[in-house]
């Protein structure tokens, strides 16, 4: 088994150096071009079309309204990458590596809205009447031959594979901070395990009720006890800034205790959990927005720049600073600290106490159960797109009992396979993306320059209330 784990760490460490370097930041810039930078020059524009109007009802065809496609969306990318993954990487490359997840989360904003937009463009209704899409539709309708029908085949497989140690180490995060509380691990998977299969067998309509109430809870909550922790240190937050910055460039004069920290070190580290964590580039994302109800592709495609924005730009950032400013990381920690899988826990506990544990714990908790319970349905729509509907059904109950795969591999072992087929749905998805951003050019010019309708009908509305 050890010799197993130590080809494919091999394999992922090469994969996730140039190439996939190559792919997410070049393609993430090519794509951020081509469309003008528009996610930063469109910001206010897109965050009233998006946290502005969550509450109002939207105009077109589709299976879940657009919020609840969103937060569908963000029960996938907000979970243990958050609270367990962002601290890991500190440990591992030093406090440098965050400012490299910004710069992904930042270009990621470009490819996860190309995604979406591919995504509704091509998707399509199943036998029970619901809209579905997602890479492998954009790639078979979207690039003609042979080609097209390769990559549609490789990243729906790779996906689906990928989301099977994705969810053992999503249960593993869970239960290590409950055991910290005297929960036995058992119990914790098993309770994880139970409330799964209660949400997951109800389809994507009961998902979208559930991770509609469960995601705003838990991320306003997870953020409030974060923040306190932020403000009690508020005088440590200078030297931290001055950590994240300096050690992007040169980590070894911030980060003494890690042998080995280097720029590269840094930046594939911030640039592969980034990627895990805001799932740009992953091409998972239309597979919850391609059943939203919309006038416009681009207007659901923002959603996913309000994605990115929340779950890295806040939520990851709040984890580091949390994790820096408490002294639970110093420039002499080394990389295999015993508790960096708990990191966030034992800084908020530095404040809280036990309580701190507990609400923590909590929080972690709900990340991955709404995490889990959304990645499962993914699970079951690449098997349903490969092998049909009954296949797909059965490949619902194989990823749920990947929970229960919790009890019997390491926290370590399984992070190994997830990089591993992470960085293999990655390749043939930005590949696609690549070849189609003419597409969504197309679609953001339709968008924004249509005269009297989408932007523009909205620019004017705007102007008409005042």
């Amino acid at each position: 088994m050890n010799q197993v784990v130590d080809l494919i760490t091999t394999f992922t460490n090469w994969l996730w150096g140039p190439p996939l370097l190559i792919l997410v930041v070049g393609g993430g810039i090519l794509l951020t071009v081509r469309l003008g930078f528009f996610q930063i020059r469109y910001f206010p524009y897109i965050m009233k079309q998006t946290f502005g109007k969550i509450f109002s009802k939207a105009e077109g065809e589709g299976t879940l309204t657009p919020f609840q496609a969103a937060t569908a969306a963000l029960a996938s990318s907000i979970g243990a990458a958050n609270i367990v993954v962002v601290p890991s990487i500190i440990f591992v490359a030093g406090p440098g590596a965050v400012f490299w997840m910004w710069v992904t989360a930042v270009l990621g904003q470009a490819t996860k809205f190309s995604e979406i937009v591919l995504g509704l463009k091509y998707r399509e209704k199943n036998a029970e009447g619901e809209y579905v899409g997602g890479p492998a539709y954009y790639m078979k309708k979207g690039i003609k031959g042979t080609i097209g029908k390769i990559l549609g085949f490789c990243v729906s497989f790779f996906f689906m594979i990928e989301i099977l140690p994705s969810i053992t180490l999503q249960t593993l995060s869970a239960a290590s901070p409950l055991e910290t509380l005297g929960v036995d691990k058992k119990i914790a998977v098993g309770l994880i395990l139970a409330l799964v299969l209660l949400v997951v067998y109800g389809g994507i309509s009961r998902i979208g009720k559930v991770t509609e109430k469960l995601v705003p809870f838990m991320a306003l909550a997870y953020f409030v006890v974060a923040l306190i922790v932020i403000l009690i240190n508020i005088g440590q937050i200078p030297n931290v800034l001055y950590m994240i910055f300096a050690g992007a460039f040169n980590p070894q004069a911030v980060a003494t205790g890690i042998v080995g920290a280097t720029v590269a070190k840094a930046i594939q580290n911030g640039v592969a959990r980034g990627v895990y964590s805001n799932e740009a580039g992953m091409g998972s994302a239309p597979y919850a927005h391609s059943t939203a109800v919309t006038d416009h592709p681009c207007r659901q495609g923002m959603w996913g720049i309000f994605e990115v924005f929340v779950d890295t730009i806040v939520v990851c950032s709040i984890s580091a600073l949390v994790v820096l400013s408490t002294g639970v990381w110093t420039p002499q920690t080394t990389p295999d600290s015993e508790f960096k899988a708990v990191a966030v826990t034992k800084a908020v506990s530095s404040i809280f106490g036990n309580v701190g544990s507990v609400i923590v714990s909590i929080c972690l908790f709900l990340f991955v159960l709404s995490t889990i319970i959304v990645i499962v349905f993914y699970c079951e729509k690449q098997a349903e797109y490969l092998f049909g509907s009954f296949l797909g059904k059965i490949m619902r109950f194989a990823a749920t009992a990947m929970v229960a795969v919790a009890l019997f591999i390491s926290f370590d072992n399984a992070g190994v396979f997830l990089d591993f087929t992470l960085g293999l749905v990655v390749v043939p998805n930005m590949i696609a993306l690549i070849l189609l951003s003419g597409e969504v050019v197309k679609l953001k010019e339709e968008f924004f320059n249509t005269p009297g309708k989408y932007y523009l009908k909205d620019i004017d509305k705007n102007a008409g209330k005042k």
